[in-house]
């Protein structure tokens, strides 16, 4: 699937972002719609859709975003205190932009399950 995303327009610099860290392989930049007095979402420069398009040759990127996500909860000073990391897979599982992306929340504690909908069960 190969898509012009908001995301990939923040990565050519076409729309603004408050870039928080950028290196090779991906860009982290503050949500603009924040969840959590920390809210950034850490994207790869590559194109993947979604959780599933991930593939075999993309290991290198995936896991750098989860490195990435531990470097800057150091960096910020909330590593200790613990933060929360997501990654949502299409429309039932969240995702709104399909450019796969890490959210990284932090700055306040974190409940599970993360939603107060009810989970539906059959009779």
């Amino acid at each position: 699937m190969s898509q012009d995303t908001i995301f990939s327009k923040i990565i050519k610099r076409e729309i603004p972002a408050d870039i928080q860290y950028e290196d090779e392989l991906v860009l982290a930049f503050s949500d603009v719609n924040p969840q959590a007095p920390t809210h950034l979402l850490i994207i790869p420069k590559k194109p993947i859709a979604t959780v599933n398009d991930i593939a075999m040759e993309d290991r290198e990127v995936i896991g750098h975003l989860f490195v990435v996500a531990a470097k800057i909860a150091r960096q910020k000073g909330f590593a200790e205190d613990g933060y929360r990391v997501v990654m949502n897979c299409n429309q039932h599982g969240g995702q709104t932009v399909y450019h796969l992306h890490l959210h990284l929340l932090a700055g306040k504690a974190m409940g599970w399950p993360p939603y107060q909908d009810k989970l539906k069960t059959k009779d």
